[in-house]
């Protein structure tokens, strides 16, 4: 019979690379979300129950019974931080925030554009 337990690691914000999961608030509705960027297409974002109350996206499409596939409002703020370098991306050997900058005014609604 084994003994040894199984680690639960799911909330753990280190990485083995040293680089943590760090908090970050949706520009549009503060919903705060803990933010890592392995690298300018990989992004992992990990909600509580209180960022999920705060996503007025989320919350737009709650009633709708589809699948909630993501908040934009989170995705281009989160793409800003990157820009900004708010939010460290690890492996930035890719493309750097050059690139990312020139497709974040692409990507975004007339609305937000410059």
């Amino acid at each position: 019979m084994r003994t040894d337990h199984r680690i639960d690691n799911r909330l753990d914000t280190r990485r083995a690379d040293g680089v943590p999961m760090r908090p970050l608030a949706c520009e549009r509705c503060a919903a705060e979300v803990l933010v890592r960027k392995s690298s300018w297409q990989q992004t992992s974002v990990q909600w509580n129950a209180r960022a999920t109350a705060a996503c007025a996206e989320r919350d737009a499409a709650g009633g709708t019974g589809e699948a909630f596939e993501g908040c934009r409002s989170l995705r281009d703020t989160i793409r800003e931080a990157a820009v900004r370098g708010t939010i460290e991306v690890v492996d930035d050997a890719d493309e750097g925030p050059a690139a990312t900058a020139t497709a974040t005014v692409a990507d975004r609604a007339p609305e937000h554009r410059a």
